[in-house]
């Protein structure tokens, strides 16, 4: 450890090497939280913005405070990188969670809402309707509600009901007027009806479950309702597969049926429900106090989606329509694509360049074009309507060999995974599964054609999952290819995947967990070798998450001998930046905006050589350790060119850019009353505009 260093973490400890990554996610959540804070975003966006912190606070607890949970069970004491137990950890969490939560209820209650009733969308209680509206609501209730509703008593031969997770409930204590009996009952807010329900001419919102409240008594005939009270619980939702699997398909099923009845890591409760009956809460889910947490006003405002998808264009971000890429546009058909490809490597970025246009176009053409007689590809978030899973299939009706890598461990996405590969193989498909120790994350594809009497082969390498639904809002970037090395690489590693064998050292590709982490490390020490030569040195990394110890340790190395880095780590960063005779050269940022960050750019300049890559892989153990992960080098001139335009812009961002200080807090940048705000992804969106243009028939070759 550093002599020397007195800041503190988060929870008042003294800084070690590193932040903690659990807070540093929660640091994340915050900074969504920001931006719905922010009168600069459009009012339906701060609502987008509110509902995803929510799902992110779900996933957060699904995932990482149930595995903090298990550890702290086991009585084992691990201690994290910074030095906290998992006890020491779920404590700074509580406190974290609390007040964010807080913080969001109070944005809800007293400025989204109100804002929203300006615009005429009014989200109202029981008490604000008049007789006309819960007349119309009575009606609504009767037919559309009502129905399936199953309110389920506890007796004592009617034991706890089943509380599936993320569902909101209604916790009632019933009460016989005439015995004097006292029955608590649950019921369930139905999942398959709008959270929202309209009222009204000019339509007004009430949540579903005031509704429910409002006319409980019709589930209760001749009873009294004594409390009611809204709860929703979080269950434990990871999972791992055995080594040891025969059939991985069948342990992936077997593991989602049990997903359902994980622990419950988190109660959420109306702030109002009375000790009594928090009391028969905690003991009929067998929860501790810590696990508590208690929300003044609406519960699981992630459902603020429906609100946020309201159609009120001038309440939103002007619509974005993603442009073709120059040199793809002049591609006039499947052929021309392959074409251009060949001449050179085509980089493209999405959402700013149109996913459709590009790989879409690309597999499709690999489908029709008779000379194409294989394609590989993998999958690991493809969505609910694949262009991609269609082209594959096609391929195989054709006799061509369509080969697909399902990763059926895709976290929250295995069930519909599943369904894709059965869909696949019905149709002929090669569908391989992979391993049960390592997820297949690598986002690749490889078309063999037939070109007069050769073979060639076209590569496809992103960063993003192939999913036609995210590339509209992920900014992603994917490198096309026809060199002969990379191609050869891939083509290696889809038989290693699909087939049996150890794999010989790559060409070209950094492959995880092979190779990768050792060829980042000997990149980071050749530029700190120039450094210390007294030559051009610098290090630019964008990323998801950095958290992998080794490789933060080397940066660390190359900041002390005075490389200059510049970090954008969009989420978990458990770097301490700035930090004297430590990392003082370094510098982490992160940045947020209506589109998610979601490239990896690895950049490393020594003396008059630079080595840039791009590819699925973020710096975390999991995936150099645990993940088929592929960082694919980038050697074209203009494909280089443009990584450093994204570079260049990101980190002159002064306007929805976050800082990483030494002591571990997040500040969010402001640019100098001089100069004019810089707006990386409106810059972006601009830059591809402007090179669209240019490509046009009735513009391709003037000036601008």
């Amino acid at each position: 450890m550093m002599m020397g260093v007195v800041a503190k973490t988060q929870t008042g400890a003294p800084e070690s090497r590193l932040l903690n990554r659990e807070l540093s996610w929660l640091d994340t959540s915050e900074r969504v939280l920001d931006l719905a804070s922010d009168l600069s975003v459009p009012l339906l966006g701060r609502v987008k913005f509110c509902s995803i912190f929510s799902e992110m606070l779900d996933e957060f607890f699904m995932v990482r405070v149930a595995g903090l949970m298990g550890q702290a069970a086991s009585g084992l004491g691990v201690r994290s990188s910074d030095g906290l137990t998992p006890h020491q950890a779920l404590v700074a969490i509580r406190e974290r969670v609390t007040g964010l939560t807080a913080r969001q209820s109070r944005l809800w209650r007293k400025e989204l809402r109100p804002a929203l009733h300006v615009e005429g969308i009014s989200v109202l209680g029981l008490e604000e309707c008049g007789a006309k509206e819960l007349e119309q609501l009575a009606g609504r209730y009767e037919r559309e509600i009502y129905p399936v509703l199953t309110p389920l008593g506890v007796s004592p031969g009617q034991p706890f009901p089943y509380i599936s997770g993320l569902s909101l409930s209604l916790a009632v204590l019933a009460v016989d007027p005439v015995t004097g009996e006292e029955r608590f009952a649950r019921v369930k807010v139905p999942e398959g009806l709008p959270r929202f329900v309209e009222v009204g001419r000019q339509p007004r919102l009430v949540p579903l479950e005031s509704v429910i409240a409002h006319f409980l008594p019709s589930l209760f005939p001749g009873m009294e309702i004594a409390e009611r009270a809204t709860f929703r619980v979080t269950r434990d939702a990871d999972f791992e597969v055995s080594d040891d699997a025969d059939d991985l398909l069948e342990a992936v099923e077997l593991e989602l049926r049990r997903r359902r009845f994980g622990d419950v890591v988190r109660l959420e409760v109306s702030a109002s429900a009375s000790r009594a009956m928090l009391d028969r809460l905690m003991a009929g889910l067998d929860v501790e106090a810590d696990q508590v947490y208690e929300i003044e006003g609406q519960l699981d405002l992630a459902d603020l989606r429906q609100i946020a998808a309201i159609d009120r264009p001038e309440l939103k971000d002007e619509p974005w329509v993603p442009v073709t890429q120059p040199r793809l546009a002049r591609a006039k058909d499947g052929t021309g694509f392959f074409d251009e490809i060949r001449r050179s490597d085509v980089l493209v970025q999405q959402p700013y360049e149109s996913f459709r246009t590009s790989f879409e176009a690309f597999v499709q053409a690999a489908a029709r074009d008779p000379d194409v007689i294989a394609i590989k590809t993998t999958v690991y978030r493809t969505g609910d309507d694949s262009t991609l899973v269609g082209a594959l299939i096609h391929c195989a009706e054709q006799g061509k060999q369509s080969v697909c890598l399902v990763e059926l461990k895709a976290r929250f996405d295995e069930r519909r995974n599943i369904e894709w590969s059965r869909e696949m193989e019905q149709a002929g498909v090669h569908v391989v599964h992979g391993f049960s120790d390592l997820k297949i994350h690598a986002k690749m594809a490889l078309v063999v054609r037939r070109e007069g009497d050769v073979l060639r082969r076209y590569v496809h390498i992103g960063t993003g999952n192939y999913n036609a639904q995210t590339a509209r809002g992920y900014e992603d970037v994917g490198l096309f290819t026809a060199d002969e090395d990379i191609a050869a690489d891939v083509a290696d590693l889809f038989n290693h995947l699909t087939g049996f064998g150890r794999p010989q050292r790559f060409r070209k590709l950094l492959v995880a967990p092979f190779s990768m982490r050792a060829r980042l490390v000997e990149e980071i020490r050749r530029v700190a070798a120039a450094a210390k030569a007294g030559e051009t040195a610098r290090i630019r990394l964008k990323l998801n998450q950095l958290v992998d110890p080794l490789v933060i340790e080397e940066l660390y190395a190359a900041s002390q001998v005075g490389v200059p880095i510049e970090i954008c780590s969009r989420a978990i960063c458990m770097l301490r930046p700035g930090v004297a005779g430590m990392s003082e050269t370094i510098t982490v940022r992160s940045v947020f905006g209506r589109f998610l960050e979601h490239s990896r750019i690895y950049s490393f300049e020594a003396g008059g050589t630079a080595t840039m890559f791009t590819g699925s892989a973020d710096v975390m153990p999991r995936n150099l350790d645990h993940r088929i992960e592929v960082l694919v080098p980038v050697e074209n001139g203009r494909a280089r060119a443009e990584l450093n335009a994204i570079l260049d812009s990101l980190f002159a961002d002064s306007s929805y850019a976050w800082e990483l200080g030494a002591e571990g807090k997040w500040t969010r940048r402001v640019a100098a009353k001089d100069r004019k705000p810089h707006v990386h992804q409106v810059t972006m969106q601009r830059r591809a505009q402007l090179r669209a243009r240019r490509q046009t028939p009735e513009t391709r070759g003037r000036k601008s």
